[in-house]
């Protein structure tokens, strides 16, 4: 594994600490400020919304950059951002450090795939991005807990203290591991586009719209069902409180494992492996509803969740940057496409609550966005089958 892998895998981990330990901090950041919890909430919906806009504001701004200093400067950026956290006398510093903070989100995990990519055999492109992500899905595990620990022991504060030290660490691995030329395109493949007009151009490629569209469902479906697990456990699997952080621990572990696995099928066959991913979690998803009043079930339910809806994340991310010929811009929008269903996914599922459909309803209604991702991104299968079998007989003629 190159060393700058590590180093994307660390970046991207503190990252994934910066928008998930929130979560476990509110109360105190709420009694700090004397806030209410709506207005702390802010400081989470307030992230995501920087994230969307920033993987595309950042990353076109930065398109004729090389990648490496794009990153260290994404990273600089990531620190400040919870240092004014870390120091913010009242909650406006503290809302604009987690924006600060949120603008990088994007643009670090879509320029930082194409970087990853770049560091090892065109082959094992996937399993690079899923060494990346795997800092992000391990913060995913432990970012609550960690923060909620941090924050009781030495107050919310440490939390961000600890982050920025991640961030710097990060940094320095950036600096010393990651080559200058990385992010380059291998000479087996066409050249990325460098002007912002020609990375916009790569949005003429339906193909680039379709895996955008499928990621966004595709997230959104899980999201949406993961937004309200709290009250699925409490009111109809008849689990305490106490008992959800452990369960989304259990989630958590469902992503580290999904996304390792999911990247390396990926580089085997990559349309079967996201088709499967996103049937997968339809069914999961379908199950779960239907079981959610059995504790065992939803204890392994959960799990196959996570590993499910990550397994697909490593092969939407090449697959929408091959289909845009390595444009930085396309790598953005994947991750923008995803908050976006994030956001849509949550909406939808909280809409099935308000409508008294029940505490199991965001499952369904999760499973019917994915089921849609899984008939758009068939359809993006179908379509590509003509112009992989031309490339395989093209490269069969040279």
């Amino acid at each position: 594994m190159p060393s700058g892998l590590v180093a994307l895998a660390v970046g991207g981990f503190g990252i994934g600490l910066t928008e998930f330990l929130i979560a476990g901090l509110l109360p105190q950041v709420a009694s700090s400020f004397a806030v209410s919890e709506a207005a702390a909430g802010r400081l989470i919906s307030g992230y995501a919304l920087s994230v969307a806009v920033g993987a595309i504001v950042l990353t076109a701004a930065t398109a004729r950059l090389p990648r490496k200093q794009v990153l260290v400067g994404l990273v600089v950026l990531f620190v400040l951002g919870n240092l004014l956290s870390a120091i913010a006398p009242d909650y406006p510093v503290m809302l604009l450090g987690r924006i600060v903070a949120a603008l990088c989100h994007g643009s670090f995990f879509g320029i930082g795939s194409l970087v990853a990519r770049s560091l090892v055999a065109p082959e094992r492109k996937s399993r690079a991005v899923a060494v990346m992500f795997a800092g992000l899905t391990v913060a995913n595990v432990l970012g609550v807990p960690f923060g909620a620990l941090v924050g009781e022991r030495w107050g919310w504060r440490a939390a961000f203290w600890a982050v920025t030290a991640v961030g710097l660490l990060a940094l320095a691995g950036i600096i010393a591991c990651v080559p200058g030329r990385a992010g380059r395109t291998p000479t087996t493949e066409p050249a990325p586009p460098a002007s912002l007009r020609a990375q916009l151009g790569a949005f003429r490629s339906g193909q680039v719209w379709l895996t955008l569209a499928a990621t966004a469902l595709g997230y959104g479906g899980m999201f949406g069902a993961f937004s309200y697990l709290a009250y699925t456990f409490t009111e109809v699997g008849g689990f305490s409180a106490a008992d959800v952080a452990w369960l989304l621990m259990v989630y958590g572990v469902g992503l580290v494992v999904g996304n390792l696995v999911g990247g390396r099928a990926a580089d085997h066959d990559r349309d079967r492996t996201l088709l499967l991913a996103l049937a997968g979690l339809t069914v999961t998803l379908a199950v779960f509803g239907l079981l959610a009043e059995s504790a065992t079930a939803s204890v392994v339910l959960v799990f196959l969740m996570g590993v499910f809806g990550f397994a697909g994340v490593p092969g939407m991310i090449t697959r929408v940057t091959d289909h845009a010929r390595g444009a930085a811009l396309a790598a953005g929008a994947n991750v923008s496409a995803s908050n976006v269903g994030n956001a849509l996914g949550a909406w939808a599922g909280g809409l099935a609550l308000t409508m008294g459909l029940g505490y199991t309803a965001p499952l369904y209604v999760g499973a019917g966005m994915v089921l849609t991702a899984v008939a758009v991104m068939a359809v993006a299968a179908r379509l590509d089958r003509p112009a992989e079998r031309q490339d395989r007989e093209s490269a069969a003629l040279r």
